[in-house]
């Protein structure tokens, strides 16, 4: 991959992470703590989704290992969701 790609995948890592900061600092988790947490999840997995597929090169890989680090993907966002449940 050239460095224009990596730029725009920066560059749409930046816009989401930038929405996650608005989502919390706008007071919707405090107001809408459900669904702060549903968009927060969802910006995080699309941004977990691109650092893996094009800065850890999973693109280019074997089918098994893009498989191996979404099943690890999947249990780290259940630990993190079974964490908030408790917290709530």
């Amino acid at each position: 991959m050239d460095w224009k790609g990596y730029t725009l995948i920066y560059v749409v890592l930046f816009v989401f992470a930038t929405a996650q900061a608005v989502v919390e600092f706008t007071g919707l988790v405090d107001s809408a703590y459900w669904l702060a947490f549903a968009i927060i999840m969802v910006l995080s997995i699309v941004k977990a989704v691109g650092v893996a597929a094009y800065y850890q090169h999973l693109r280019w890989e074997p089918r098994a290992v893009t498989y191996l680090v979404l099943g690890g993907t999947v249990a780290a966002l259940a630990l993190t969701a079974a964490a908030a449940y408790s917290i709530v």
